[in-house]
């Protein structure tokens, strides 16, 4: 799995509202970012921040880091726990996250210490956290499919409840929640290339739990749904920002 092209296509999916919300946020007037889990850099690749203003990530993964070092020579990536930033208090003007907390046994404890290293009167974002229990597939052929993943990802440590436990998690961070919401449910017919990287993921993330020959019969139902223009996937992917 190309986990750096799985992370620009998540970059996509949020561009809009990555904008709008950091400019609501107040990037423009940033000294210094963070991004907590900042993975290959994906979102940095084409992130631009006010002049004099420093790009700092942290990551779990250690290649990751690396990947993340080549791929957005601005950033300066380390190797981190987001539950225990390296970082002092309130030496950021901005931190955010992207698809993290949906991984995290106690996502409140990330929101703690990305307050904590937040300056007064600076922005926290969680740009974009899934709600997998509320996924919506049609046709109904495809529903055992989309209860399939929910499961496989519950089975990782995925929280499939993640998204509508947002705002409740900044507050017991006690994080001033300015606004929450949905992302839009509005999109393009995925090209086949993104179809296809749908694939590698959910059979990466069935493989030795459903059959193979039951995973190839929902891979062509999913085909002729696609086909046919009455596909439906959505995975209500849900976003917050509070001020500290």
């Amino acid at each position: 799995m190309n986990w750096h092209a799985r992370y620009q296509q998540q970059a996509r999916w949020t561009e809009n509202t990555r904008d709008y919300l950091f400019k609501r946020a107040g990037l423009n007037a940033a000294k210094r970012v963070l991004e907590v889990g900042c993975g290959t850099g994906a979102l940095w690749e084409h992130f631009s921040l006010p002049a004099g203003a420093s790009a700092h990530g942290l990551d779990l993964s250690l290649d990751s880091v690396a990947q993340a070092r080549h791929n957005a020579s601005d950033l300066s990536a380390v190797n981190g726990l987001g539950e225990f930033l390296p970082y002092p208090d309130g030496c950021f003007n901005l931190v955010f996250c992207h698809y993290l907390l949906l991984w995290a046994q106690k996502p409140e404890q990330i929101l703690r210490e990305m307050a904590r290293v937040t300056r007064p009167g600076g922005a926290v974002l969680a740009l974009a956290e899934p709600d997998h229990a509320a996924r919506i597939d049609h046709p109904a052929g495809l529903q055992t499919l989309g209860r399939w993943q929910v499961e496989a990802l519950a089975a990782q440590g995925v929280n499939p409840y993640m998204g509508r436990q947002l705002a409740g998690a900044f507050a017991d961070a006690g994080i001033r929640l300015v606004e929450n919401g949905v992302i839009g449910g509005g999109w393009s017919a995925p090209t086949v290339d993104e179809t296809d990287m749908e694939w590698a993921v959910l059979e990466d993330d069935l493989a030795g739990r459903v059959q193979a020959r039951d995973i190839q019969k929902m891979k062509m139902l999913d085909r002729q749904a696609r086909l046919s223009g009455e596909r439906v996937l959505f995975v209500p992917t849900f976003y917050a920002w509070g001020r500290v």
